[in-house]
């Protein structure tokens, strides 16, 4: 039976989007399919911004005309008619999901009350219990309840059913108070306004006010806009008013405050502004053209018509909106989102159990929540790629780890405000410049002594940034290390295999990829580090890789993978195999493992049963380990492009530390997951440091 949720407001300017995007996320982490469906759209030839936000989403797999209902102008001209076509709309939508998260309109042309109950009505008739989200902007606790109480009144008139009231927008002072306002209704939780979801950008401004690009960059236009500072007043007493992502009004004849704030915005000592308006009409001078020219500002400065005050007042009135090319939004509503709503609470009451089969989403939403549920501190020391920062800017909206950036703040910050993403919540540190670089030498000195390092050559060592982050990571400053997305693999584990070294009774540090399929997560290894392993060091890459499967929640059932299955083959390399189950076996005699086979016996249990009858691995494996580098590298990357799998990874195991390494390729998507996967295996690794021994 397909399960739906019909996420509703009493009123305009709620924050619903971000609510239902939260839901959605929420609803992906559980089960496969997962269908979105609006029961009314705007009029009008533009498609719905919402609808479009949702559509966007991983988890979601369907076109907009399939999942619009009606519009507002078909709703006005049979009532009844539209309730029919929406009702017939959904189950389209519902054959062919097993959730749908319903969303209700958006009070752009009918009276409020006439437009909730027939929210209330729609999510009757659909069978769909209501969320309800309210707006708690400038309200008291107490206003907020008697909202709720007029909503669910009409609510229950509709013989409609609530499952939980949301408080958004609320006064972060407030939040307690309101949510334990809310309490008497249900389930019940407040998120608190964040001024950026609501914040319009620079190309709303320019919509708004008529204006066009005069010059800068236009991809600089998407950028959100936290303010206006209206220039009224001579240069210093405009520099003291400047804001953060701050948008400045001037008159087009005022040069002077135009280039002086174009200096304070290149500046390291002022607010990076989002934007310029100059306003009036008036042609700036040749000189100052010429002058701005050779500034070679990314900042949008912006031509627009009309005096200052009315200016003003139409750019002051303009909300931004959660559209689906906001990615700065979206990371701040998710993160939100989790950060207030018991999300599984939530889920529970719904009666959404967790489906059987696992898709790549969902492993990747599990991904977050065990990094979120205990923060790490990871560093990343290539904050000179843009990649990184980007991830870094996802990874602290979501909460899914501390970071620390290696550089020069100033640098990285100003590349930060280039892309228009935030990390100013990181830590920044220089390893050229940092008072740590004397202590890192001396200990890299006394670990690599033997080696013929000296402390001349371990200070130059230690300030590179792949050796600065492993020293960091080995004594304790930071966790986890991820790196790899502009060096090579052998300069980013170097470092950790000099110093970091490996656990106790492991004896060689290895890989395995997570490979996704549609409906399963299976963990090869190694594929990326070592190429011909003996059997000794093929064994420990088998227990390393059942560790790292069972670390995230994958139940390890060991497939030690050759040409011939079972007794059937011999030769040196069938040999190694059958050599190394043997070892796992006697070490290890808890876990399932079987091998040599062959992998379409591994994979597939009717072959299972006529090659290796009776065993416990064959034809459910979960874990492959692959003889050696060539046959694990060609197979992953087979599987990745013929099946559509998604590869995550590689991700090292068996070192006493984490330190992972990205692909030069890799996606910011990429580099989030693979540091949400080290923040797991910090996790583990304190969790196993602090077992008592027997």
């Amino acid at each position: 039976m397909v399960r739906s949720v019909y996420v509703a407001s009493v009123t305009g300017e709620t924050g619903k989007s971000t609510v239902a995007l939260g839901v959605l996320e929420a609803l992906t982490s559980r089960i496969g399919r997962v269908g979105v469906f609006r029961p009314i759209v705007r009029s009008g030839t533009r498609p719905d911004y919402v609808l479009e936000l949702l559509l966007e989403h991983d988890g979601v797999d369907l076109p907009y005309e399939v999942c619009a209902g009606v519009t507002y102008d078909e709703v006005h001209a049979d009532p009844d008619a539209a309730m029919r076509t929406i009702l017939d709309r959904y189950r389209v939508v519902a054959a062919q999901c097993e959730a749908v998260l319903v969303v209700g309109s958006d009070y752009t042309d009918v009276d409020s009350p006439t437009e909730f109950s027939f929210n209330a009505r729609i999510a009757a008739d659909l069978g769909a219990p209501v969320l309800l989200v309210l707006n708690g902007r400038d309200r008291s606790p107490d206003d907020v309840h008697a909202v709720a109480e007029m909503a669910t009144a009409e609510l229950t008139a509709n013989y409609g059913t609530l499952v939980g009231v949301i408080a958004n927008r609320v006064d972060p002072d407030l939040l307690e108070p309101t949510r334990s306002a809310l309490e008497p209704f249900g389930p019940a939780f407040a998120l608190p306004e964040q001024p950026l979801l609501s914040a319009p950008t620079v190309a709303d401004l320019v919509e708004a006010g008529g204006g066009s690009l005069f010059r800068g960059d236009p991809d600089r236009l998407g950028r959100e806009s936290l303010g206006l500072v209206i220039a009224g007043m001579t240069l210093p007493n405009v520099l003291d008013r400047l804001i953060e992502d701050g948008v400045l009004i001037t008159p087009s004849d005022r040069s002077d405050v135009l280039l002086g704030v174009l200096m304070a915005h290149a500046s390291t000592t002022f607010p990076s502004l989002a934007g310029v308006v100059l306003n009036g009409g008036f042609a700036l001078p040749d000189q100052v053209v010429q002058l701005i020219d050779g500034l070679d500002l990314s900042l949008p400065i912006i031509s627009m018509p009309g005096d200052t005050f009315p200016t003003a007042t139409r750019l002051a009135a303009v909300r931004g909106r959660l559209t689906k090319h906001a990615g700065r939004k979206i990371q701040t509503a998710l993160g939100l989102f989790e950060d207030h709503v018991d999300t599984a609470d939530l889920l529970d009451r719904l009666d959404v159990t967790r489906s059987d089969a696992v898709t790549p989403l969902m492993f990747e939403h599990d991904l977050v929540d065990r990094a979120r549920s205990d923060r790490k501190h990871i560093v990343l020391p290539e904050a000179d790629d843009d990649r990184i920062l980007k991830a870094a800017d996802t990874v602290l909206r979501r909460g899914i780890a501390q970071v620390t950036l290696l550089g020069r703040r100033s640098e990285i910050e100003s590349a930060a405000t280039r892309l228009g993403v935030d990390v100013s919540g990181a830590q920044f540190v220089d390893p050229q410049d940092s008072d740590l670089r004397e202590r890192f030498a001396e200990e890299y000195h006394q670990r690599r002594a033997h080696k013929g390092i000296n402390y001349d050559a371990a200070w130059d060592r230690v300030g590179d940034v792949s050796y600065f982050a492993t020293m960091m990571v080995l004594l304790g400053l930071a966790d986890g290390m991820v790196s790899g997305a502009t060096h090579t693999t052998a300069h980013t584990i170097r470092p950790s295999f000099e110093v970091v070294k490996t656990r106790p009774g492991v004896s060689i540090v290895s890989s395995v990829f997570f490979m996704c399929l549609r409906d399963r997560v299976l963990v090869y290894g190694d594929c990326a580090v070592n190429p011909d392993p003996t059997a000794e060091q093929l064994a420990d890459i088998a227990i390393s890789s059942a560790e790292t499967a069972a670390q995230f929640g994958i139940e390890p059932r060991v497939a030690m993978l050759s040409y011939s299955t079972g007794a059937s083959g011999s030769g040196s390399d069938v040999d190694k195999v059958r050599q190394a189950t043997t070892l796992v076996r006697q070490r290890r005699p808890d876990l399932s493992v079987d091998g040599p086979l062959q992998y379409d016996a591994a994979v597939d249990a009717s072959v299972a049963r006529s090659k290796l009858p009776g065993s416990d691995v064959a034809g459910r494996a979960s874990v492959f380990i692959f003889p050696d580098l060539n046959t694990g590298n060609n197979t992953y990357k087979a599987v990745q492009r013929s099946a559509g799998a998604v590869a995550i990874g590689p991700v090292l195991q068996g070192l006493r530390k984490p330190v992972n390494d990205l692909s030069r390729g890799a996606l910011v998507r990429d580099i989030v997951n693979t540091i949400a996967i080290t923040a797991i295996q910090a996790q583990s690794l304190e969790a196993a440091d602090s077992e008592p021994t027997t």
